[in-house]
């Protein structure tokens, strides 16, 4: 049984920093493809980035590339997103999310393709 936990989430303002992680509980995490999604109040979940198993191959959402960026360490079995200029529609609840063991460099951007996911932590951001 694969566990993820998040941590990170909290209130700040908009234009500061915060950094999500994720700890997976797997034997090989490296073999692990993993995204982040986020859902705000009254929409539905979506993409927000992915980093392939060996951490080689990243993308992120338009809404958030070149300010969001997604990265493991696989020694630590965690997998991180860096956010940095947010803003008030960055307001949702991330997730992040696990496809069983995958030993290629694909990325995954849709739901359906991720098996494990975590409880999520929230992340607000005033203006």
């Amino acid at each position: 049984q694969v566990q993820l936990v998040e941590s990170g989430g909290g209130l700040v303002q908009a234009g500061d920093s915060l950094r999500l992680s994720c700890a997976a509980s797997v034997r090989t995490f490296s073999s692990y493809a993993m995204g982040w999604f986020r859902q705000a109040p009254g929409k539905e979940r979506e993409f927000v980035a992915a980093i392939s198993g060996r951490g080689a191959r990243t993308f992120a959402a338009d809404s958030v590339k070149g300010r969001f960026a997604c990265s493991r360490d696989n020694a630590k079995n965690t997998v991180y997103l860096q956010m940095d200029s947010l803003k008030p529609e960055d307001t949702a609840v991330y997730y992040c999310a696990a496809r069983i063991r995958d030993y290629s460099s694909t990325l995954y951007y849709t739901r359906s393709e991720y098996h494990y996911w975590g409880q999520g932590t929230p992340v607000t951001v005033s203006s």
